[in-house]
Formats: structure tokens, sequence, C-alpha cells
């Protein structure tokens, strides 16, 4: 088995726990910025002793770091901040499955972006997956039932749609900036091009929401502080499954690593119903499989 395929399903299975502890900061406690803010600040520690200790066991130095390196990263990071936040202000207008599911819109919208921006050819497959994909995500983004009649433009475009996909496609030109940035780093050690690349994107991640915070939500800053029990294990969990996410991305084309990295709808599930009690409609029952087979059709285009 090529090892990206077991680091990218460790990755999506801690990936899942990380939402899972955002979404009760966000229920509880913080703010959307501030539950993003606390995934990176509580991550920055862990990642900088696991590159220094690396480097001091296999005596590497921090390899040189290209202008094209810096903007791929950039794009990657403020790309992956902005997926982040959308995916938890989500969580407020949907349940946890639902939001996830929308979120995973991020291997169709790649595919999209590849097709517009570097003119890459989409097979007959590929559109029957983007098809698909699409149907899913009506069914998904229809809001909960009211006794207000909804317009159909009203059950489409929503808010928790918006959020859905906008982290979708947000999230796709994240994996492609790091896996661009991955490639610019002159090593032949994938560790090392993985987790330099990691330590410099959380680093820029949390000066920027560093700089957002004291300037729009300065007060939350010791809330998220505060959370410390919580926001530790959302860096633990984070810092693992970015680094699983990084090393995939080092060794395979990020459209496969994200293709694989569905499994975490499985994941998600599990947790929905378990630890938040949730229960899924049969719409977005059927919304969700129907994505997985846009993602089944999505893997044979590819």
């Amino acid at each position: 088995m090529s090892l990206w395929i077991p680091v990218t399903l460790l990755a999506a299975f801690m990936q899942n726990l990380r939402f899972m502890l955002q979404r009760h900061l966000k229920t509880t406690s913080l703010s959307t910025a501030g539950a993003t803010y606390s995934r990176f600040l509580f991550s920055l520690p862990l990642i900088a002793a696991v590159v220094a200790g690396y480097l001091m066991v296999t005596g590497h130095g921090f390899p040189d770091l290209t202008g094209r390196f810096w903007t791929f990263i950039v794009i990657g990071s403020v790309c992956q901040i902005l997926a982040t936040s959308f995916v938890v202000a989500l969580f407020a207008e949907r349940n946890f499955t639902v939001g996830i599911a929308l979120k995973k819109s991020e291997v169709i919208l790649t595919a999209i972006v590849g097709l517009l921006v570097l003119g890459e050819a989409v097979t007959a497959m590929g559109l029957v997956a983007i098809a698909i994909g699409f149907a899913g995500v009506i069914l998904l983004s229809d809001p909960p039932k009211t006794d207000v009649k909804l317009r159909w433009a009203d059950r489409l475009f929503n808010k928790a749609s918006g959020y859905g996909l906008g982290s979708g496609l947000l999230f796709g030109f994240s994996a492609v900036g790091y896996r661009g940035a991955t490639l610019e780093i002159a090593s032949d050690d994938p560790f090392l091009r993985a987790m330099s690349t990691l330590a410099v994107a959380i680093a820029v991640q949390v000066l920027v929401m560093t700089a957002y915070m004291a300037w729009r939500e300065r007060d939350e800053i010791g809330r998220v502080l505060a959370s410390w029990r919580v926001s530790s294990l959302i860096g633990v969990t984070s810092m693992l499954g970015s680094l699983g996410w990084f090393i995939a991305f080092t060794l395979q084309n990020a459209a496969y690593v994200k293709a694989l990295g569905q499994v975490e709808l499985i994941f998600t599930f599990i947790g929905s119903y378990f630890v938040f009690k949730e229960r899924s409609s049969t719409r977005e029952v059927l919304g969700v499989l129907l994505i997985v087979a846009s993602i089944l059709c999505l893997v044979v285009a590819l």
C-alpha cells in the first residue's frame, strides 16, 4: 500500500475530530473567529517542536524557501483560514453531518477550478460526477422545514449552502497552494518537505489571525486562551491531521488525496449520531449519498 493512503485516512480522521471540537467551542463559548483561531494558535508550538526534533535527529537544515514557495503558501494559508471559518459558521446553520457534507463539495469544485483556471480537460465521467454532486448539494442546501413556503431560489441560495460551497472552493485552492509549495522545496525527503511547509503555513496563519483578532475581536483572544483545555486538543488533532495532509500532498496529486479524504463523511456520520445525538432527515441522507456517489465517479475519472 502506498504511504499516501494511510496518512490520508489518518488526516481525515483527525480532521473530523478537530471539527467536532471546534463545533463544541462555537456552540458553547467562542465566536466563529475564536474557534478558528484556536486551531492555528495551539497547533503552532506542536509543529514547531516536531520540526525541530526531526531536524535534530536527521541532521538536516531548514530548507531554502523560494519566492514561488511564499506565493503558494500565502494563498494556501489565507484560503484555509477563510474555509475553516466558513465551516465553523456553517455549524450554527445546519447539523454536523450536513455541514461536513457541504464542505466536501471541495473535490467537485477543485475539478471545476482546474478546468476554468488551468484548462485541464474533464472527462465524460468527470462531468457525470459534477452533475451528481450538484444534485446532492441542492438537497443538502435545502433549509429546515418551516411553516413559511420558500421560493426555489431561497431553498438553494441560503447561508448554509453559501458557507458550504464557499468552504469547499477555498479548501480546493488551499490544497493546490500547499501542493505547489511542497514541490518548491528542493529535497528528496517527503517528510522534511511536508513538515517545513506545514510549519511555515501555520506561522503565517497565526500572524494573520492574531492581527485580525487584535483589530476586530480583541476580547475574544482571552476567551480562546481560557478555553485551553479544549483548544489544546484542537491543536493536537489539527497538527496530526495537517501533517497527514501535507505528507500526502508531497507524495500524490492533491485531487487524489482529496478524493480519498472523503472518507471523512463516514467518520462524520458516526460522530453526529453517537456524540451529538443528531438525526439526519431522509433528504439529507440522500444528499450525502449523492455526494459520495459523485466522489466515486470522480475517482474513476481521475
